[in-house]
């Protein structure tokens, strides 16, 4: 611009000269003019376009794989013997979060859904009439707080209970028909002037030979070893999760008029609840998958994390304090969480639904398209593959992401972390660990 206003002035010191001495502009003058004028244009050109390259290698600069936007996702980063969180991976980065949902809100609310189901159906659940409303409990995960959280909240609610180490023990008991288990012991529930002994007969961590928890075909196993063993001892059947709950209730409560509890509100569990099953807990699957992306989206964009979360973006989606919270100390997002029994599970029936309030899709030109790696730690978990994973899918189009999804084993995090060769085609990452302990073996390879 400096060259261009030197041409010019030159061209105009020229013409004044020439005025101020009264002769006419010549034609060879006035070809020198246009010709400065228009080395002046081209230099104009060429700063603004120079200047344009240099705005657009500032766009595109490479951004090192350890500093582009990561969320861990179901499994939060923790200590599985202490359930203590992993600090270091969740402040991996200025751009690191957790998005799950509020285990232990979630746990005492199933634990307090049963003991309404029994209360409520006391003249009718004790099969046997002995007097002991007998249970039987699918742990998924012994290592997962989110497992851990379910097991308490059941044992809390039911006086099963045990303290260890100021926590209720969360172990499983094995078989425990005759009351002396340690890890667990008799509850009481007074209804109508009659107390009725409450009794966990038998729980076990649901893992297969392979090594996969959470697994819903050893609990259907499990469910037909236990109604040999226990027979009508058994009134209720208590589970971790929907997947495991499901394949115990086909295997044999649904044929035995017996309810059965699950968790997360998985489609075929809420449409079995018209056929007996007892009822589940959503834990808002929709606004997780949402803040999974969310959160990515909003770092990848340079803005407040807290666009279209607590504050409205320009395209209107934003979620009211009911259905989340923010710990900012543990950077983590909670899904608050909701009971689905025969009153209300006609409103949960497509769990794959995007959530209304943040259903809005964002402009791709202020938004453009961004490439994302996440994966699902288990292709073959229920709630992952047929809730979580089809309403991340709605929810990539509407927030212009690209995402590429890879389904592991469900055993090994070395399944998952050798399919990330190459991290630095995607812009931002969404981790679903096997173990909670495990996240340095995916904070390592982003750090290479």
């Amino acid at each position: 611009m400096k060259k261009r206003f030197m041409a010019l002035a030159v061209a105009s010191v020229a013409a004044l000269a020439l005025a101020g001495c009264g002769g006419g502009e010549t034609a060879e003058e006035t070809t020198a003019a246009a010709a400065a004028e228009t080395e002046a244009a081209a230099e104009d050109a060429a700063e603004e376009t120079e200047a344009a390259a240099e705005t657009e290698a500032a766009a595109d600069a490479e951004v090192a794989n350890k500093d582009k936007p990561l969320v861990w996702f179901n499994r939060q980063p923790s200590n599985s013997s202490t359930g203590e969180l992993d600090m270091a991976a969740l402040t991996f980065n200025d751009n690191t979060y957790y998005v799950g949902f509020d285990a232990n809100q979630g746990a005492e609310l199933q634990g307090q859904m049963v003991r309404d189901y029994i209360e409520a159906n006391i003249d009718t659940i004790d099969r046997n009439g002995d007097g002991i409303i007998g249970y039987v409990l699918a742990i998924g995960d012994i290592g997962h707080n989110d497992s851990i959280a379910r097991t308490r909240g059941v044992r809390s609610a039911l006086g099963t209970g045990v303290d260890a180490n100021g926590a209720v023990n969360s172990d499983p008991i094995g078989t425990n028909t005759d009351g002396t288990a340690t890890a667990v012991q008799d509850g009481t529930i007074e209804v109508n002037g009659t107390t009725y002994t409450v009794r966990e007969l038998a729980s076990q961590e649901m893992k297969n030979s392979a090594g996969a928890t959470w697994d819903a075909a050893t609990a259907g196993n499990a469910i037909g070893t236990w109604s040999a063993s226990f027979g009508d001892q058994i009134d209720v059947v208590v589970s971790n999760n929907d997947g495991m709950g499901m394949s115990m209730f086909n295997a044999w409560s649904k044929d035995n008029n017996v309810p059965t509890f699950g968790y997360d509100a998985n489609a075929d569990a809420v449409a079995a609840i018209a056929e007996g099953y007892g009822g589940t807990i959503s834990q808002h699957a929709d606004v997780q998958a949402y803040l999974t992306l969310r959160v990515l989206r909003n770092a990848l964009d340079g803005v407040d994390i807290d666009t279209g979360i607590g504050t409205a973006d320009e395209a209107g989606n934003v979620l009211s304090d009911d259905v989340y919270v923010y710990n900012d100390e543990e950077r983590s997002y909670y899904a608050l969480n909701v009971a689905v029994t025969a009153d209300n599970y006609q409103d949960f029936t497509d769990s794959t639904k995007v959530y209304a309030p943040v259903s809005n899709q964002l402009d791709a030109e202020a938004h453009p398209t961004k490439n994302v790696w996440l994966n699902i730690y288990n292709a073959s978990d229920n709630f992952l593959s047929s809730t979580y994973q089809p309403l991340l899918q709605n929810y990539d189009d509407l927030l212009n992401l690209n995402v590429d999804y890879i389904g592991g084993d469900g055993q090994t995090e070395s399944n998952i972390t050798n399919r990330l060769g190459n991290p630095s085609q995607y812009d931002a990452f969404a981790i679903n660990m096997v173990k909670t302990d495990n996240a340095a073996s995916y904070t390592a390879l982003l750090s290479q």
